[in-house]
């Protein structure tokens, strides 16, 4: 499209204000410009027109056949903002939108800014080479190696539970890393095995080796993760007859509110549904869940529910207790705050229908948690302390303004802008619920969120966040997995959101609320971090013209915070750095021999990952192990001789082998199915766990001298065996069996195979109802973690000798300093564990940290536990052990993944 000639009298062009962008040649912002654009046409012909005239600032090649628009907003003042979906080659591009500012105004359009994610860079076909149906099956596969990933076998009663998940195609989406990644778009639903816990995954498949490249939530919740998406209500809503009533009900807190319902001639009752607030057949409706579980509300509309009804239009008892009044009353609220100070007609913009769902439990015990499932809001039931979740008017702005957020910025749910769209949800609920009450911006309790939902605790110990925590990204950023909080959305989001609760007191409500709402709708896109979301709040205050005085406030609260360009360098950490950047997903290290192993991208991610060795002291150049032939190379393992690894392809996965010292790759094994993370060798055997159809585990091991001489244990409906490890010629693993006989029964066994006595040995029986997980081995003895007391939150690591002698738990279970143990590595010194702390309220003590013990020493022995091996804030995944206390792992702490190393553990940190 040709840029239109600058019209008579058109206001003179202003100097731009560029920001570049980051691998990219689009400006991430461009400001204090005004340049004509054409008044006939859209608005998004005028703005791609703008973006067409000016290529050497843009470079956007083809605005109109790569810039799609998603959405328009047109003030009543005169003001145009169109945001617009990026595509490559026709297929969409995760997080690639652009958005272009204009005033319409006498007949005129004038440009005064753009801002956006525009990837100039891509290269990728857009060809796919797998299929859908293959997609799939490694997608699901993929969800279900993470949830196993620190689960352990199932205890008895459970063997029977079978993988209940389900993989819906989405399509293609480009991923913009480098010259992108073609990947194919699967959302995965169901129960988690083991836990039945709800499960909605969103996982990006490379299309053409196969290989789940990303993967996160799609579960937005007030409090920590909890359940998934849901699909349309019923479509009798349409036609209900249009007869608003005036009705009442009484809140939880005991206070009577007047609410909108409506006479549903069907069922001779008045029922909660608000028809006064929405144009058209659109409602605000409240439906009676009760007896729904979370997981009932995983991809489907639940059957059978009804909205909640009344005799009479004031609504009693019942529907107070179960939340509904609650709800419906703060639904309104909600979209009143929305409409009344930005214009926005509900969640959409469009004037969608609201639904909230209330009473829901987990399994039948008590839910204390909401989410949005970007259908409808979701209130848990409460619990003997917490009333219904609908009883916080900040929950219900919360859940909310996810759906706001949902049809604008569209912040993906993982990482830093899952954190953002946390904060930003934090913020508006707070806002809305501050607003509602009359509290004061400078009232001590004013950042608070859920403070109301208590029955008998004070608001400050009762509320789930306080935006006024005072949390920085250089003292208080936890850099994490996306198995791990989403990538830490609930974990680090007071971080932003303190500074935009800094910013309300700053500004006052009223401005401030319009310049983050501003931000939210008209500079921020799916993907941006903390530092564009900075950009974003400054460049949206400048736009309404905030004063100096109001921009420098602006910068001081992102400054308190720690929220500016490069903030990630101040991150300090205990560890020597391996290798940078690996950018791979759910690849373990290894390590053995003086050697270490891991699997990486290159640094923009972009490329299928290899698999690369170095030496344990860092010295030397490191060795490209795998060939570059578009598999997926990953969870390479190695003794110091063979490096051995997973390659996966469009036609399967292959198990592949290196000799250090140089020599082809060679295929030792090869599968259509997944296999686990912990493959292993030791001289000449290789171990590895995999999965036949239905997700049954079963392990192998071979010999490198003669790969087709494979023994596969396990992998059967009454035969199933787990977490193998390899050392001296011995094989241990995790064993469960169908006993025969009546009553049917399940023996569980911690069991070691002699390859050179051809024995395989029971060392332990399991307790009754234990339930048994990782393993290791050395020259001497055979570890092994263990839970037997189910809901304590710990569990044990033990020892044994090879015939099960002199069994004993180097870390109890129980007492004062036991572990939630879930990972487990060894060398012939120290044994090392990934451990975790069960904390609602996430803190670093409560994410992944390792600890090591003596190997050898007695556990009365003041040297048997040693303690941290890294004091690192965030994550510490994937141990491998080298010789004596050294330990190779995957750290998070700055927010991206490093292979790093100690020699020796740290012992104790403050």
């Amino acid at each position: 499209m040709a840029p239109a000639a600058a019209a008579q009298g058109a206001p003179p062009p202003g100097p731009a204000e560029v920001v570049p962008g980051q691998h990219t040649a689009t400006p991430a912002l461009v400001q204090g410009i005004r340049e004509e654009a054409p008044a006939a046409g859209s608005v998004a012909e005028a703005a791609r027109a703008h973006l067409a005239g000016k290529p050497d600032r843009y470079g956007i090649a083809s605005p109109a056949r790569d810039l799609d628009p998603v959405d328009t907003i047109s003030s009543g003042t005169g003001q145009e903002t169109v945001r617009f979906q990026q595509k490559h080659q026709g297929v969409p591009v995760l997080g690639g939108q652009y958005l272009v500012r204009m005033e319409k105004k006498d007949g005129r359009r004038v440009v005064t800014g753009t801002s956006g994610q525009y990837f100039t860079g891509l290269r990728t076909g857009t060809t796919p080479e797998i299929s859908d149906e293959l997609a799939v099956e490694r997608a699901v596969d993929a969800v279900l190696t993470d949830l196993h990933a620190q689960e352990f076998t199932p205890r008895r009663g459970s063997e029977e539970i079978e993988p209940q998940l389900t993989g819906t195609p989405r399509g293609l989406v480009v991923l913009p890393s480098g010259g992108g990644v073609l990947a194919r778009h699967i959302t995965v639903r169901g129960k988690d095995p083991a836990s039945a816990e709800p499960v909605a995954r969103e996982v990006y498949v490379d299309a053409r080796a196969g290989y789940p490249v990303l993967q996160y939530s799609g579960i937005q919740t007030f409090g920590a993760p909890a359940a998934a998406a849901g699909n349309n209500p019923p479509a009798h809503l349409a036609a209900a007859p249009a007869s608003g009533v005036a009705g009442s009900g009484v809140r939880l807190d005991g206070k009577p509110v007047e609410l909108q319902v409506d006479r549903d001639e069907a069922r001779n009752s008045y029922v909660l549904r608000d028809r006064s607030r929405i144009q058209g057949d659109n409602v605000l409706a409240t439906w009676d869940a009760r007896g729904k579980w979370a997981s009932d509300l995983v991809g489907t509309w639940p059957e059978g529910i009804l909205e909640v009804a009344s005799a009479t239009p004031a609504f009693g008892a019942e529907a107070t207790e179960s939340g509904a009044v609650d709800a419906h009353w703060a639904a309104g609220r909600v979209h009143d705050y929305y409409k009344d100070n930005f214009g926005r007609d509900s969640l959409d913009g469009h004037g969608m229908t609201v639904n909230s769902l209330v009473g829901v439990t987990d399994y039948g015990q008590p839910y204390v948690n909401a989410f949005w499932d970007g259908q409808k809001m979701v209130y848990g039931s409460g619990d003997a302390e917490y009333r219904p979740l609908s009883a916080g008017l900040d929950v219900v702005g919360h859940e909310m303004t996810h759906g706001v957020i949902e049809h604008s910025a569209g912040l993906v749910y993982a990482g830093q802008s899952g954190a953002m769209n946390e904060a930003i949800a934090d913020y508006f609920g707070n806002a809305i619920e501050n607003t509602a009450y009359g509290t004061p911006t400078d009232h001590p309790d004013s950042g608070l969120l859920g403070e109301r939902l208590c029955r008998t605790k004070a608001p400050r110990a009762c509320a789930l966040r306080d935006m006024g925590d005072g949390r920085t990204t250089a003292k208080s950023f936890l850099g994490v997995g996306f198995g791990t909080d989403n990538g830490g959305v609930h974990l680090n989001s007071t971080i932003f959101s303190g500074a935009l609760w800094n910013i309300r007191q700053d500004l006052g409500a009223a401005v401030a609320d319009r310049v983050v709402y501003k931000a939210l709708t008209e500079y921020l896109t799916p993907i941006d971090g903390f530092t564009q979301g900075r950009a974003a709040v400054l460049a949206a205050a400048k736009d309404l013209k905030v004063p100096a005085t109001g921009l420098k406030a602006v910068q001081r609260a992102f400054n308190a915070h720690g929220i500016a360009p490069g903030w990630e360098l101040a991150l300090g950490v205990d560890s020597d750095r391996l290798l940078d950047r690996v950018n791979t997903s759910r690849s373990r290290v290894g390590a053995g021999g003086g050697w270490w192993t891991a699997s990486t991208s290159n640094e923009a991610g972009s490329e299928a990952y290899s698999v690369w060795a170095g030496r344990a002291d860092g010295k030397g150049q490191l060795k490209l192990m795998s060939p570059n032939d578009g598999r997926y190379h990953v969870n390479p393992a190695t003794d110091g001789k063979t490096v051995v690894w997973q390659a996966y392809g469009a036609n399967g996965v292959d198990i592949l082998a290196r000799p250090l010292a140089g020599g082809p790759v060679r295929t030792l094994w090869h599968t259509s199915r997944s296999v686990g993370a912990s493959t292993a060798v030791d001289g000449d055997t290789v171990t590895f766990p995999y999965y036949n159809y239905g997700g049954r585990p079963g392990i192998a091991y071979l010999s490198l001298k003669d790969p087709a001489n494979v023994v596969q244990l396990g992998g059967g409906t009454y035969h199933r065996t787990y977490f193998p490890s390899v050392s001296h010629g011995k094989v241990v693993y995790q064993d469960m069996q169908r006993v025969r006989g009546t009553p049917v029964t399940y023996q569980y066994t911690t069991r070691v195979v002699d390859i050179a006595a051809g024995t395989d040995t029971v060392v332990q029986e399991a307790a009754a109802n234990a339930s048994l997980g990782p393993t290791a081995v050395n020259g001497t003895h055979v570890y092994w973690l263990t839970d037997e007391l189910d809901g304590d939150g710990t569990t044990a690591l033990r020892r044994a000798g090879f015939d099960g002698a002199g069994a004993v738990d180097l870390s109890p279970e129980g007492g004062p300093n036991a572990l939630n143990a879930y990972d487990l590595t060894a060398s012939e010194d120290a044994v090392t564990v990934g451990a975790r702390t069960y904390d609602p309220e996430y803190h670093n003590e409560s994410l992944a940290k390792l600890w090591q013990f003596s190997a050898t020493a007695s556990p009365s022995d003041d040297g048997a536990r040693k303690g941290r091996v890294s004091c690192n804030r965030g994550d510490q995944l994937s141990a491998a052990a080298a010789a004596g206390g050294q330990v190779v792992w995957v750290d998070a702490t700055t927010g991206v993944s490093q292979v790093v190393t100690r020699t020796r553990p740290t012992g104790r940190c403050a």
